[in-house]
């Protein structure tokens, strides 16, 4: 690896000047997160981990004699054969003069694009939950979608003031479908309205997404999609959200249907270096592993969490967080506890 960058560096020495004239603009962002979690399961010793979060993006764009800004993004990742040494997530942007936007290759879902951010603890305590538990546990866990798929975002004030949405669908990549369930594609559609209401900036989120696969040749139930909606209210330093989600998705590495709601509400409010986070969280779910069969017994998972965050100085905070789990596995109770996190994030 050290040979292959002292080539990087020589070769980019002897292009010289001529090189950066014709590249495109590169910038980077990211974070650094550690700290420690201290969890307290109801059942089971309690266990103290050092947690890490970290990521580097190197954006790149460039913008055409026409004013269409072409635009793309990586992420470094370590060295691995393992998924998690790998990065997925490259595509295309293309971002024309009107204000509108379309995203090629791996352009996600339309629904996912616009859903509320619901605030919580702003800390990575965990309880570990047992893994056949399928609750949902955000708004978006119904918005699936391949890689060969496009997104199309509108410009601002799309059809009314305040009004921004898009668009999406995506296909398969023509492989037989096994032993997992694959997705054959999606379509969606999302939308963002903002507004004011007294002394209030209002946001409103919204998506629906629908999909279409199987498993060993036979159909689910219900395929992957459904439908979200929040919305959020800003007033001076304080900001209050709800949000609430319904559908079906396809869990378990991709081997169990799971019929599902997910319901969240939370709080924040800044005072001055200080920011306080509260929220409460339920997702509720039927499962089953037989594909074109519905499940009968619920998945159940309720998380209350809270946070103080402190701005130590510019890009570095300091949390403390908390957060309270309850969880039950096929209507049984399992994985109950608490934990605790304290630790720095450092962004660029």
């Amino acid at each position: 690896m050290k040979k292959e960058l002292l080539m990087g560096t020589a070769l980019v020495s002897t292009l010289g000047a001529a090189s950066v004239a014709e590249a495109v603009t590169a910038t980077m962002s990211g974070n650094h997160q550690t700290g420690l979690n201290f969890a307290s399961p109801n059942s089971g010793s309690d266990s103290t981990s050092q947690v890490s979060d970290n990521n580097f993006t190197i954006s790149l764009s460039e913008t055409t004699d026409a004013g269409m800004t072409i635009s793309s993004s990586f992420m470094l990742a370590n060295e691995s054969a393992t998924a998690t040494g790998s990065d997925g997530d490259a595509g295309f942007s293309l971002a024309f003069t009107d204000g509108s936007k379309l995203d090629l290759l791996n352009a996600g879902n339309a629904s996912g694009s616009h859903d509320i951010s619901i605030p919580g603890s702003a800390g990575a305590e965990s309880i570990t939950i047992a893994t056949t538990n399928n609750a949902p546990t955000g708004l978006d866990f119904t918005a699936g979608s391949t890689v060969y798929g496009v997104e199309y975002h509108t410009a601002a004030d799309f059809l009314a003031d305040g009004l921004t949405m898009s668009f999406s669908a995506s296909t398969d990549d023509n492989t037989a479908a096994n032993s997992t369930y694959g997705m054959d594609g999606h379509f969606a559609v999302g939308g963002t309205y903002v507004s004011s209401l007294g002394d209030s900036a209002v946001t409103v989120g919204f998506g629906y997404s629908a999909s279409d696969g199987s498993k060993t040749g036979t159909q689910f139930t219900s395929d992957e999609g459904g439908m979200h909606v929040g919305i959020s209210a800003v007033t001076g330093d304080l900001t209050v959200a709800v949000g609430f989600a319904d559908g079906d998705s396809v869990e378990g590495t991709n081997t169990v249907q799971n019929d599902g709601e997910y319901v969240a509400a939370g709080a924040k409010y800044v005072s001055g270096d200080l920011t306080f986070n509260v929220g409460f969280a339920n997702g509720s779910s039927k499962d089953s592993a037989t594909a074109g069969t519905a499940g009968t017994t619920e998945d159940s998972i309720d998380t209350v969490s809270a946070s103080v965050s402190y701005a130590v100085a510019s890009g570095v905070t300091a949390i403390l967080g908390y957060s309270d789990k309850t969880s039950k596995d096929e209507a049984l109770s399992s994985s109950d506890g608490s934990a605790w996190y304290i630790g720095a994030n450092m962004a660029f």
